[in-house]
């Protein structure tokens, strides 16, 4: 079960993020007022570590998500203003039926692969949640607030990222 969040996750991390890093930001459309705080706590961590505007894109639902990292990627992999990660934002509630399950296993799958197969990294911010009150615990009550640590750890990343790449 999740505590109060990774309290830890800045410590100890190699450097500034080099100026004019880029994160892609791509949330879904639904459960919309729990993604939107969850994007504006993304929003406001992100430009407390210099990434000022990162580029937000919206999609219809959370399954969506890996498709439209993977086709941007693509599109602009080789530009010297390419994302340095991408933060992917949803919220799943669980209902009455298996749909839940299939959703959650498809987004979560296919961030996953998304690590595996591109030469930066996207990070897991969609909630899974039973009900609303689990995600508005998650929007900075009893376990913390998601879209900060979201970015939190793209930023973490980044900076272990450019470690790797000075040695």
């Amino acid at each position: 079960m999740s505590g109060q969040g990774n309290t830890r996750l800045m410590e100890n991390r190699p450097g500034a993020v080099p100026e004019g890093t880029r994160v892609v930001v791509v949330k879904t459309e639904w459960n919309s007022g729990i993604v939107d705080e969850l994007e504006k706590g993304c929003l406001m961590a992100l430009k407390e570590h210099g990434i000022a505007v990162p580029e937000c894109i919206t999609v219809p639902g959370a399954v969506e998500i890996p498709f439209i990292i993977r086709s941007y990627w693509e599109t602009v992999k080789y530009r010297d203003d390419r994302p340095s990660a991408f933060i992917a934002l949803g919220c799943v509630v669980k209902g009455d039926t298996p749909h839940f399950d299939y959703v959650c296993s498809m987004v979560s799958e296919g961030v996953m692969r998304l690590n595996l197969e591109m030469a930066v990294p996207t990070v897991f911010g969609v909630l899974t949640v039973l009900d609303t009150e689990q995600a508005m615990q998650r929007l900075g009550g009893t376990h913390g607030h998601k879209g900060v640590e979201a970015a939190l750890t793209a930023v973490s990343l980044i900076q272990t990222l450019n470690g790797f790449r000075k040695r």
